[in-house]
């Protein structure tokens, strides 16, 4: 299909991933991880118990397991837990786990990894949860930001889906910004919305996006069948594969306006948008030894869970108490020279030259011209 990335939802932090991580870098493509798993995340409905300790542990040892693989392009910190106007309430807690990633990634020595959220498509609070993941210190600050969506059903264009108008809003964001999951099933499919993607009317502001999803589950977006070790098409895979093969990469940088900077931190409105201040959760007492000493061995996919484990944050973040506080020497533990070398022949990413992501995804995406890395 010509893709070069993967986002993949959870992954066993207790696992040995060398050899599924060697085969990505042999096959160049890179890898885009969300930190969160079903029993270790942030409960958007009682969001200061679930951010404590015993969850920050889980988050940076699955950061250990995958931060020195050289195609590990980014992390995401969380996955549409604001879904609605009410849970708008739980973005400060979003906003401190990206903190805490990026901190924690400085502190221990690894090379930069950019930090970022996947936001739903929710029209009442898109744009100041946007606002609110690009304000504030540059420790509080996000290095991009992303959106699920589904507007685009076929048969549909660039107006008729609202796709320009979310241009419109999004010219001038200071962060790359790409669509996190797209490719609405509710007509059939013939992803018309790769030619406009990547497209110079949309590449100036957007970098890209991933489609949803590879492998069918009972939603009926997958491109592919897997039973037991079988892997038989879908009629979308190769739909896809045309569209992506019509549709010419965008050359450089596709036009992207490097101007932009710091958003303001959207004000209080209820009932869309319910932050009270600016100040974030300070980590909790518990977590902060994991900066300096690591986060040990993970929970993985069978621990007890973590959104009622305690020792949840008492208090508030001062300004600037994400930077790092010490450099950490966590040397290549958590994967093996023969795997970091077959990811380095693949790929030599300069530290953090915030350009545009492009890419073209089915947890498989395509990214071309400069990157986040």
């Amino acid at each position: 299909m010509g893709l070069n990335a993967i986002r993949v939802y959870t992954v066993d932090n207790t696992a040995n991933h060398d050899e599924c991580m060697t085969a990505l870098a042999a096959a160049g493509i890179y890898l885009i991880l969300d930190v969160n798993t079903p029993k270790y995340s942030i409960n958007r409905a009682n969001p200061n118990p679930s951010y404590n300790a015993a969850y920050l542990q889980s988050v940076f040892a699955t950061v250990d397991k995958f931060a020195n693989y050289t195609n590990t392009l980014a992390f995401f910190s969380g996955n549409e837990v604001v879904n609605d106007p009410a849970s708008s309430a739980a973005a400060p807690y979003v906003k401190a786990v990206t903190r805490d990633i990026r901190q924690y990634i400085r502190n221990r020595g690894y090379r930069t990894i950019p930090v970022g959220y996947s936001a739903a498509d929710v029209q009442e609070n898109r744009l100041e949860m946007a606002e609110y993941m690009n304000c504030g210190t540059s420790d509080e600050r996000s290095d991009f930001f992303a959106f699920n969506d589904y507007s685009w059903c076929d048969p549909s264009s660039f107006t008729t889906s609202g796709w320009d108008q979310k241009v419109k809003n999004f010219t001038g964001y200071g962060l790359p910004i790409f669509l996190s999951e797209y490719g609405c099933v509710t007509n059939t499919r013939d992803f018309g919305e790769v030619a406009a993607l990547y497209n110079t009317e949309m590449t100036g502001v957007y970098s890209g996006g991933l489609v949803y999803e590879y492998s069918n589950e009972d939603s009926g977006y997958g491109l592919v069948t897997i039973s037991n070790n079988n892997v038989s098409l879908r009629p979308d895979f190769n739909t896809l594969k045309t569209a992506f093969a019509n549709t010419t990469n965008p050359s450089g940088n596709g036009g992207y306006n490097s101007t932009g900077g710091a958003s303001g931190c959207p004000a209080y409105s209820s009932p869309n948008w319910l932050v009270m201040n600016d100040t974030l959760p300070a980590i909790p007492d518990a977590a902060k030894t994991y900066m300096t000493s690591g986060a040990g061995t993970g929970p993985g996919l069978n621990g007890a869970g973590s959104q009622n484990a305690g020792g949840a944050s008492t208090g508030t973040a001062s300004a600037g108490s994400g930077q790092a506080t010490k450099t950490g020497s966590s040397g290549s533990s958590s994967s093996t020279s023969t795997a970091k070398n077959a990811a380095s022949a693949m790929y030599r990413p300069a530290e953090s030259s915030y350009a545009p992501l492009v890419c073209a995804v089915v947890f498989l995406s395509s990214m071309f011209g400069a990157t986040l890395l």
